[in-house]
């Protein structure tokens, strides 16, 4: 879980994503990484110190994607299943019994969010998301670059290895790269709300700079896999 800025809702968060693990008996370890955020959610996420199921790294700013792939190369090594979740408490865990109990005859599970808001520009970058995954890996799936995803870990250990630490957005990347493998998919619609608190860290014209950095990343990086 990538954590930047939300010092409002964090601890809810957390909370809320410990309890629905624990309520279906896994054996979970949720690995919570602080962006370097200039507010107060280091302090927040404080409340966390004595849980042993949680694991809080403070980090210097990366940006979300550097993040997120530090993430998936901590849990890889010691987990059967990674699940890659935002802290922003657009997606809950409500959803997660879903893809939890499917696991067994897939290989990648991802929540495509539902009734999700977008305006103009955000929605054109995602059909461009979707149209580059298409082009450039054979296939596609609704939402490649969802915060809601749960994956074997021994293929995206895998992939993660080809994915440069400063990619911008991995995510359209594994999404991609798992559907050229030719491996087992499964979407499932989740409910998503827009956030109530903190604020998204890329706004108006950053975000075409990003979805331009992101297209040129993803162009240059097409990781290959074998199914095992």
């Amino acid at each position: 879980m990538p954590v930047y800025n939300e010092e409002e809702c964090i601890v809810g968060v957390v909370n809320d994503w410990r309890s629905a693990l624990s309520g279906l008996n896994i054996d979970f370890k949720m690995i919570v990484l602080n962006d370097g955020s200039k507010d107060n959610t280091a302090q927040a996420l404080e409340a966390f110190a004595d849980y042993p199921r949680v694991e809080v790294i403070n980090k210097t700013n990366s940006g979300h994607g550097p993040t997120i792939l530090r993430g998936y190369h901590q849990a890889v090594d010691s987990a059967e299943w990674v699940f890659q979740c935002d802290s922003d408490d657009e997606m809950k865990p409500d959803s997660f019994a879903a893809l939890w109990e499917k696991r067994n005859r897939f290989d990648a599970l991802f929540g495509v969010r539902k009734e999700r808001r977008q305006n103009i520009s955000r929605k054109f970058i995602s059909f461009c998301s979707r149209f580059t995954v298409n082009l450039l890996f054979g296939k596609s799936i609704a939402d490649v670059n969802t915060p809601y995803r749960l994956l074997r870990a021994n293929y995206l250990k895998v992939i993660i290895n080809q994915i440069p630490a400063e990619t911008f957005a991995p995510n359209i990347i594994i999404s991609g790269a798992f559907t050229r493998a030719g491996l087992r998919v499964y979407e499932h619609e989740v409910p998503h709300e827009n956030r109530k608190t903190g604020q998204a860290s890329i706004v108006k014209w950053n975000l075409w700079k990003s979805a331009v950095k992101a297209f040129g990343q993803t162009l240059s990086c097409r990781p290959e896999i074998n199914k095992i």
